[in-house]
């Protein structure tokens, strides 16, 4: 319960440039899973843009914004495939962990298609990675916007993921807030060590935290 004491009393990113567009196919060497604060993505993004994510009677946490075929040195996009496109029930059926259907198809056009996989198997294993992962329910115990090191997120999903090491994850700030936790993950969705394109921890001390609605 290292983590629960120092939050309690709580209570920049560096993107480098990314391979040219059209790599092969199925040609990566891990996977980063981007997990985003919905709370905070709606007061930056998502309110803007009235996404059904954001609405009232949404209870987000913490959702997946996508599985990402990685580059020890950059990523790997908009890859050629003879892979059929996911159906409108294949996108849908992700929205319980995506929020959207549309970031579920964007996230296929974009990164999916790099995987090697079919659609329907990308998607089945960015569920299955999404799922490997213990969420710190300690988040969702807040009534208000707090300010807290964004190192404690870490920590906190350090604490409860004992095979995780510091090096296999990182946490990402936007505009003050907290953004994203990223998980680097082998093809068989073992944790591995990040990239050092990748690990860039946020260093903020007084990171914005918004509570879910």
């Amino acid at each position: 319960m290292r983590f629960l004491i120092p939050f309690a009393a709580a209570i920049g990113l560096f993107s480098p440039a990314a391979q040219a567009d059209g790599e092969k196919s199925g040609v990566f060497d891990y996977y980063v899973m981007a997990l985003s604060w919905s709370p905070n993505w709606c007061r930056l993004e998502g309110d803007s843009r009235n996404s059904p994510q954001c609405e009232e009677r949404e209870d987000f946490g913490w959702t997946l914004h996508g599985l990402w075929p990685q580059f020890h040195r950059g990523w790997p996009a908009f890859c050629p495939t003879t892979e059929p496109q996911p159906t409108r029930g294949m996108t849908e059926a992700m929205a319980d962990i995506m929020g959207t259907s549309g970031l579920a198809w964007y996230q296929w056009k974009k990164h999916g298609v790099c995987s090697g996989l079919s659609a329907r198997t990308y998607y089945e294993t960015a569920r299955t990675a999404y799922e490997s992962v213990r969420i710190p329910q300690a988040f969702r115990q807040l009534s208000k916007t707090v300010k807290l090191p964004a190192s404690l997120i870490e920590e906190a999903f350090l604490e409860a993921n004992p095979g995780f090491k510091r090096e296999m994850i990182t946490v990402t700030c936007k505009e003050g807030y907290i953004q994203e936790v990223r998980v680097c993950l082998s093809k068989d969705l073992s944790p591995v060590p990040c990239g050092s394109d990748t690990i860039k921890d946020c260093t903020l001390k007084d990171a914005l935290f918004d509570p879910v609605r």
